[in-house]
């Protein structure tokens, strides 16, 4: 008995002027790739070398960071093959896997930066309460719920995409998101696109609110002590504020080019739809790396270990 597996495929057709300059595309996109990798791997394992690191601030950076990894490799792993192919083509089931994949990490920055801000404020602003508000269990619980709410909220969200009747074929982007396969869909899509409001809501606005919430009452407190308070909390605070200013931009410019695409210059477009997957991953283990007094040391320290190793080769050689 003979089957057959009907395939539909889309082509990505966001690229410019691809023919002309795919190798320096594939060049600065690996170089950049490989950099991500790198200095979030880099953090990652000297946050998990160091036992002194092993604390709830630190768990949540290693997770931000490797959430970042996440969220790349949907991306580059595609765009490395497509600039080197002849076509640029995806099954409609890996797009929907992985638009669901992006989403999901965009969603998962806000919940883990939220888990982060609720773990300043209770060491800033109830610091005898700390051991007992922000123990292991809990922080394996906040990952947990971290990851696990955002995977719901997008995983239903790809059913439903996943259940339209598409009737074009040619996405105008360069990775595939929900609001660009709504765009190739012949029938009703308005339960699809509520949804993506809902999630939308859900996913950014309580976050948001909490955070915003939690460095107010951080700066009250730091308002009522001394100055040496202050410069110590913002120490640890500013890294986080700035990486949560730059998801909450980056997301803003994907979410507002995702509505407005095709009423923006083409290249304007691309490059909004990338920021989020390109500036907080690149970012994230540089501010922390270099902010965090406690991470830079010991990167420091590995550093020097690593030229007196080498030294003392060198010297016996």
């Amino acid at each position: 008995m003979e089957s057959s597996i009907n395939i539909t495929y889309l082509t990505l057709e966001g690229h410019i002027e691809l023919e002309k300059y795919r190798y320096v595309y594939f060049v600065i996109t690996l170089m950049v790739y490989l950099f991500i990798i790198f200095v979030n791997v880099f953090v990652i394992s000297v946050i998990y070398a160091n036992k002194c690191l092993h604390e709830p601030m630190y768990i949540f950076i290693a997770a931000l960071l490797f959430n970042a990894l996440v969220g790349t490799v949907a991306l580059y792993s595609k765009l490395l093959k497509d600039f080197l192919s002849e076509m640029q083509v995806i099954s409609y089931e890996a797009c929907t896997f992985q638009s669901f994949v992006i989403y999901t990490y965009g969603a998962s920055e806000f919940t883990l930066l939220s888990a982060m801000a609720y773990d300043r404020y209770v060491s800033i602003c109830k610091p005898l309460q700390y051991a007992t508000l922000v123990k292991m269990s809990t922080v394996k619980k906040l990952l947990f719920f971290s990851w696990f709410f955002p995977s719901l909220e997008m995983g239903i969200g790809f059913i439903l995409t996943r259940q339209l009747k598409l009737c074009k074929f040619k996405l105008n982007r360069i990775y595939c998101n929900s609001n660009g396969l709504m765009k190739l869909s012949c029938g009703d899509t308005s339960v699809r696109n509520s949804y993506g409001i809902f999630v939308l809501s859900v996913a950014v606005f309580p976050p948001t609110i909490f955070i915003a919430f939690s460095y107010v009452r951080i700066l009250d407190v730091c308002l009522k002590n001394s100055k040496e308070f202050r410069r110590k909390a913002l120490k640890t605070c500013m890294p986080h504020l700035l990486i949560f200013i730059s998801v909450t931009i980056t997301s803003c410019f994907e979410v507002i080019n995702s509505r407005l695409e095709g009423n923006v210059p083409h290249i304007v477009s691309m490059i909004m739809s990338v920021e989020i997957l390109v500036i907080p991953p690149l970012l994230n283990p540089i501010i922390y790396g270099l902010k965090l007094q406690e991470i830079w040391s010991r990167i420091k320290r590995m550093i020097w270990k690593r030229k007196t190793h080498m030294l003392d080769i060198n010297h016996f050689s």
